[in-house]
């Protein structure tokens, strides 16, 4: 497998690219990817095989299982990183280890159904709060402190609609090297 094969595996629809202008109709439509998603990784994921589950979707890379439980992982933190930047003066947010926090046991063997069913509520409540973002609020910020780069919510709209897609893409792409059903 060559590099480049590597990194179509690792980034399935390409790496995330901020747009130029964040329209109502732009980040409309992301908002019902984030919604949508909880739905789509159950249609893709529920009758997978625990074989299946535990399946890499790249060589070095993450099982089914763990995407999912990831996403659920990423998701929450993402709703709390909005809730901090709506209620303080650009916080400083808390990171996280994802790959550790892959590695834990629950992402390793936990079923899929119960992260699946808290990605409903979860996605709900996202779509919810981002749908009633003012102009005003689109605007706040938190820091990462991985960088120290300031994160405007309206790119956190943007980037968890390519992060919801982005590990959808890896398990499709999966499933259809595999010729799973």
């Amino acid at each position: 497998m060559t590099e480049s094969d590597l990194e179509k595996l690792k980034y399935p629809i390409g790496k995330f690219v901020a747009p130029a202008d964040y329209s109502k109709e732009y980040l409309s439509e992301r908002i019902k990817e984030i919604e949508t998603l909880p739905e789509k990784l159950t249609k893709e994921t529920i009758h997978l095989t625990d074989e299946q589950l535990d399946t890499r979707y790249r060589p070095g890379g993450w099982t089914v299982r763990q995407v999912i439980h990831h996403c659920a992982e990423s998701h929450m933190n993402c709703y709390i990183r909005i809730k901090w930047a709506l209620t303080e003066n650009n916080p400083v947010i808390k990171a996280y280890d994802e790959v550790l926090w892959s590695e834990l046991n629950d992402n390793l063997t936990m079923p899929i159904q119960p992260t699946l069913e808290l990605l409903k509520g979860l996605h709900f409540r996202l779509g919810y709060i981002m749908r009633n973002l003012s102009e005003t609020d689109l605007e706040k910020t938190f820091v990462h402190p991985a960088d120290n780069s300031e994160n405007k919510l309206k790119k956190i709209i943007g980037m968890y609609a390519w992060h919801s897609n982005h590990h959808l893409a890896h398990i499709i792409t999966l499933k259809s090297h595999k010729n799973w059903q």
